[in-house]
């Protein structure tokens, strides 16, 4: 924060396909100037924007697994 005496360094984490994580808390300011606040020491941020709970990442970009036909199945 601009104003805080000794800022700390916060570790952001890029993970590939999923969210940004970010060590809270944190402050997200979204598109339409409205502010998200997080108190949690870590936080996944949405990047996919599927999450129902956006800013904050939900696991909505997780594909699900497609099983191939059942033994015996036609397909």
């Amino acid at each position: 924060m601009p104003n805080d005496p000794a800022p700390r360094t916060r570790r952001v984490r890029m993970e590939r396909g999923g969210p940004v994580v970010v060590e809270g808390p944190v402050e997200v300011v979204l598109e339409d100037g409205t502010v998200a606040r997080s108190d949690r020491f870590t936080v996944a941020l949405c990047t996919c924007r599927r999450s129902r709970a956006y800013p904050w990442c939900d696991t909505s970009h997780r594909r699900r697994e497609h099983r191939g036909p059942a033994e015996g199945d036609r397909p």
